[in-house]
């Protein structure tokens, strides 16, 4: 750790300005530090310390690789078993506003800080390798965000995103390390579940309601084990579906409207792309000589 990169510490509990302020801090001697909250969101790392910190009714023995998610309003504080010891750690405070801004664009940009809200749980573990990645760049962050560099003010905000989107990635591993054989099911039962309601909504949201599991899971595992994104295998069978069933001479305007397409110019435009013809030339081609014409 670079000596330079310690900011003396300060019991002040308020944003000075922007979206975002990063510290690290490396105290020894430290006094009693008061229960206090805040407006913004924090993230606290902790590096070093006899360390015992209170969150709302929690209170959680720290740990090297610890990492803690404390949402606005929680009253919380640092109390310190050993005040002689150093006492090393990173802060990262997020205004609400720009939390908000992230989550607007994309729901998963706040994944963790939602977690940690949701089920009122602030303290996560990490193993050596990871808090030493997250450390890294922790220290990376402060360099960027202290100003100094070119086009650090265009910089600055995508380092936190960055960061953000990280811990996001460690959380979500950590809380899914299932076993391979539940993971092969969960997808298999997803398959078997949108075959066998073409005609219904199929968004995320529906399936992790479902299935019991985030959306977030439900994309990654499907696009982990059919190698194209779930939406573009809903439509894929979909299309299927209504080929198959304009084959049986089914009347197309009857056909999209059973397989889940909006209307008739969202399926026209999918099924010429899919396979090069609109539905109607589609059913002429193959229509068997004996058959007679329907009209759309």
């Amino acid at each position: 750790m670079k000596k330079s990169l310690s900011i003396n510490f300060t019991t002040r509990q308020y944003m000075q300005s922007g979206d975002f302020e990063l510290f690290y801090y490396n105290d020894v001697n430290l006094d009693k530090v008061s229960t206090h909250q805040h407006d913004y969101y924090e993230f606290y790392f902790f590096l070093e310390g006899n360390v015992t910190y209170e969150i709302a009714d929690k209170c959680y023995v720290l740990e090297y690789g610890d990492y803690l998610l404390i949402p606005p309003g929680l009253p919380h504080r640092p109390v310190f078993g050993d005040h002689e010891g150093s006492y090393r750690r990173f802060v990262l405070w997020i205004s609400q506003s720009f939390y908000r801004r992230l989550r607007s664009h994309d729901q998963d940009m706040t994944y963790a800080v939602d977690y940690a809200q949701g089920h009122q749980t602030y303290r996560f573990h990490t193993d050596y390798i990871t808090a030493q990645d997250i450390l890294g760049r922790l220290t990376d962050m402060v360099e960027e965000l202290s100003g100094g560099r070119p086009f650090s003010r265009q910089a600055a905000p995508l380092a936190v995103m960055s960061f953000l989107v990280h811990i996001n990635r460690i959380l979500y591993d950590s809380l899914h390390q299932k076993s391979a054989v539940y993971e092969n099911v969960l997808y298999l039962n997803i398959c078997d579940y949108v075959n066998r309601h073409l005609d219904e909504d199929l968004s995320l949201d529906t399936l992790a309601a479902f299935f019991y599991v985030s959306k977030y899971h439900i994309a990654h595992i499907f696009k982990d084990n059919m190698g194209i994104p779930l939406h573009q295998y809903i439509l894929k069978k979909r299309l299927q579906a209504s080929k198959n069933a304009i084959l049986s001479d089914q009347p197309i305007s009857r056909v999209f409207q059973q397989y889940g397409f909006r209307d008739y110019t969202s399926f026209f435009r999918a099924f010429k792309k899919e396979y090069g013809v609109s539905p109607k030339e589609f059913r002429e081609q193959h229509r068997l000589p004996e058959q007679q014409d329907f009209t759309i």
